[in-house]
């Protein structure tokens, strides 16, 4: 299954991709609808490197959703490109795609997700089709604001 949105950020393309690899806006953007918390490392970095990295997630910070693992790369040289093609135990496949480019009005932000969870596929891409509609509407709203309370790292 997938699920391809994108929208117009007005800021710096450059800005945007600063924004992109922080794990702290990861939170940020994802709150309060899911929270992430880091497992393995115990702490999140600064900026995402390439590697695997496991996380425990919450649905409005109550709910457990379980672990995931995330696996992020860099794989465009072109257009700045993060990718995390992870996995969990209810989904065997979670390949997150994120670009950044600029255009006339700012950044263009798109999330390209394709994803396999069994007999459960149907629910979870209902369930990403509103947490990334989320996510896009939180990035909008901290682009507009100058991102003055997402912090770099």
């Amino acid at each position: 299954m997938e699920v391809d949105l994108s929208i117009t950020l007005h800021c710096a393309t450059r800005e945007a991709i600063a924004r992109v690899r922080s794990p702290r806006v990861l939170s940020t953007v994802s709150y309060p609808l899911v929270t992430f918390l880091p497992l393995v490392p115990s702490a999140w970095p600064e900026q995402w490197a390439e590697g695997r990295y496991w996380e425990a997630m919450r649905l409005f910070g109550m709910v457990p959703l379980g672990r995931q693992a995330l696996e992020i790369s860099y794989p465009s040289a072109s257009v700045f490109t993060l990718r995390d093609n992870g996995h969990s135990r209810l989904i065997r496949c979670w390949d997150h795609v994120i670009t950044v480019e600029g255009d006339l009005h700012g950044a263009r932000y798109r999330d390209q997700l394709r994803f396999e969870a069994g007999v459960l596929t149907p629910l979870v891409w209902l369930f990403a089709q509103i947490f990334y509609r989320h996510r896009q509407r939180r990035w909008r709203q901290l682009a507009r604001r100058g991102f003055e309370h997402a912090a770099l790292g």
